[in-house]
């Protein structure tokens, strides 16, 4: 039976899982939340990520029941994501690797996502639509890569929710995203915002510059509510996403669909705990890796704040 770690801290949230041959064993984490109205920069991320990363660490093990000595390869996110919390966590993981004696793996954060979505869905060959605060993608398996058939041209649909919290000082906790999903559920309004898809792309920036110039005239003059917005800005994003998710199935002849990344908690996605940044889906991406003969040198354990999804061969899969 073969053990892995992983160690996930791309973004707000640190965490640590522990993956035996497709069973989670542990997955603790924990979440840098910030003030409402306000987003959470990299050297702070980076502080929290510092302080409680040992003591996640040691949840982990003693969770999953083990020892160092039960490990066989200790995995990192490599990359996308902020610099400061990538570093933090990749030293960590570096050290603990050459502690321990056990080969290192620098994962993939998309991979990763992908990887638990199918560990945890069974899901054969789905088209991924991968959303989250940094990233937006629509993904289709082949040839020994993860294709991308469609993307954002500019900031991602989680980044985009975000914002759109600050702007009405939306709480950050547990998350910005999941309270305005809340709010959505009582708006009754629905109004007009721009709908940006070119061709197989869609575009954020400009539905937000729209609603944040102009949710306080609407809200002052009571055209609407805040949650008349919450509800109109989600029915738009996520009916640009359908389309280009949509047209990717039909190209592909996909029967599956299957949405990964922070956004995918929402209630238009099948909710559960491994859509958002975890340990354990570092590990289980690390875990295909490794079975297929992969790791990672010391020399090039490095981190790639823009390291695209379909740069990573894909030995694992047919």
């Amino acid at each position: 039976m073969t053990v892995v770690i992983g160690f996930e801290g791309s973004a707000n949230k640190i965490g640590i899982g522990i993956i035996r041959d497709g069973e989670v064993l542990s997955n603790p984490r924990r979440t840098y939340i910030t003030p409402p109205g306000q987003g959470f920069l990299p050297s702070d991320t980076a502080r929290h990520h510092r302080a409680v990363i040992l003591t996640v660490l040691k949840e982990a093990l003693e969770q999953a029941g083990l020892k160092p000595a039960d490990i066989d390869c200790v995995a990192y996110t490599k990359g996308p994501g902020m610099g400061a919390p990538l570093v933090t966590v990749a030293l960590v993981a570096r050290t603990v690797s050459q502690l321990w004696g056990k080969p290192l793996l620098g994962v993939n954060h998309c991979i990763g996502h992908i990887e638990m979505g199918r560990l945890i869905t069974k899901a054969n060959n789905p088209t991924v639509l991968y959303v989250s605060g940094g990233n937006t993608q629509v993904i289709a398996y082949s040839e020994q890569r993860y294709r991308i058939f469609g993307e954002t041209i500019d900031i991602a649909v989680g980044n985009c929710l975000d914002r759109f919290a600050r702007v009405i000082k939306i709480s950050n906790d547990p998350s910005p995203g999941y309270n305005i999903e809340q709010m959505a559920k009582k708006g009754s309004q629905y109004v007009e915002l721009p709908y940006t898809v070119k061709g197989m792309d869609v575009s954020f920036s400009g539905i937000l510059s729209y609603i944040e110039d102009a949710a306080h005239k609407m809200l002052s003059s009571g055209q609407c509510t805040s949650e008349d917005l919450c509800f109109s800005l989600q029915e738009t994003l996520f009916s640009m996403l359908v389309e280009i998710t949509e047209r990717a199935m039909a190209h592909c002849g996909s029967q599956e669909v299957l949405i990964v990344g922070g956004v995918g908690c929402n209630k238009y996605a099948e909710a559960f705990k491994f859509c958002i940044d975890n340990g354990a889906m570092i590990a289980q991406a690390g875990w295909e890796m490794f079975r297929s003969g992969q790791v990672t040198e010391l020399e090039d354990s490095w981190i790639t704040q823009r390291y695209r999804t379909d740069e990573v061969e894909v030995t694992w899969r047919d």
